[in-house]
């Protein structure tokens, strides 16, 4: 398993428990702890021995945002081109010698973004505990995550416009499509802190626990997955379902139904699945994602960042 600064990950018995881990800062992001959840997640879907994972905060908060020790340059990027905090740091700069920028240079990324995407093509669902305040990065690196379950003591707020910068991590893209765009479009405008009920009423949550109560919850519905369900069936299902939501006609979801259902019906997941249900036993589903996804998979085109 990679060697993490900023992240702990934990995997037992089928369960990847992913903490951001800088307590003492809010568990606030900066460049190195973006490329740890990247390295994380490539982990995570490499092993057949994770079937969840689940991604919480150390400390009191789930995460404070942006690191903002760089003061009033915190998102200059190309004035901090050399500070390893930074998500773009190590890249060439984007300015040209004209003064113009190449908007498609790959340090213009934000790095966010990077882990979103990431986080998107995950194989493994992905449950969000949320045990404290989630601002900024904070509460839009969810986005992608699956389910979202939130401490009473938990914290959001779309903070961008306050800090003069826009909402990143392709939240235009997530947000919409989780709570609609007129609860999305007043989070983002006003930049205000709201607390877990109102993250409920707004479907951004599906529960609100005590807060001794959320990682139980949250291992709990974990378990449900992983004792229940083939793994193969639920990696294809989360990208069906997260990719349908761009679709343009019900067809694109028919076609891709019916490879699955073809795909997966012929194989020893699907005559297990039907035997240990007439059989009233738990499943043993014998395919794994590392081998034995289908055929078709992946379907889409791949995306460019330019």
């Amino acid at each position: 398993m990679p060697e993490f600064q900023e992240i702990r990950l934990e995997v037992e018995d089928g369960i990847a428990t992913l903490t951001l881990n800088r307590p003492d800062k809010l568990n606030a992001f900066t460049g190195r702890m973006m490329h740890e959840l990247i390295a994380a997640f490539d982990e995570t879907d490499a092993r057949d021995d994770v079937r969840v994972v689940i991604v919480t905060g150390a400390g009191r908060a789930f995460c404070a945002g942006a690191d903002l020790s760089a003061g009033a340059q915190t998102f200059d990027y190309a004035a901090r081109a050399d500070d390893p905090a930074s998500p773009r740091a190590g890249h060439d700069s984007p300015v040209r010698a004209d003064g113009t920028v190449d908007y498609a240079h790959e340090a213009v990324r934000d790095g966010g973004g990077r882990v979103t995407l990431r986080i998107f093509e995950s194989l493994k669902p992905v449950i969000a505990a949320v045990n404290g305040p989630a601002v900024g990065v904070g509460v839009t690196m969810q986005l992608p995550m699956d389910i979202r379950l939130a401490s009473s003591d938990a914290r959001f707020g779309f903070v961008f416009a306050r800090r003069g910068i826009v909402p990143e991590a392709a939240s235009s893209w997530f947000l919409p499509r989780i709570v609609g765009i007129a609860q999305a479009m007043e989070w983002c405008a006003t930049g205000r802190v709201f607390d877990a009920e109102e993250a409920l009423a707004g479907r951004l949550v599906s529960r609100v626990l005590p807060p001794a109560e959320l990682m139980p919850a949250a291992r709990a519905l974990a378990r449900e997955i992983a004792d229940n369900t083939a793994p193969v069936s639920v990696a294809l299902t989360r990208q069906m379902l997260w990719r349908m939501l761009g679709a343009d006609h019900p067809m694109e979801a028919h076609r891709i139904d019916s490879r699955a259902i073809w795909a997966r019906g012929r194989t020893a997941d699907a005559r297990e699945g039907v035997m240990s249900f007439l059989e009233k036993r738990p499943p043993a589903f014998p395919c794994r994602v590392s081998t034995d996804m289908p055929d078709f998979f992946p379907w889409w085109e791949p995306r460019t960042y330019a």
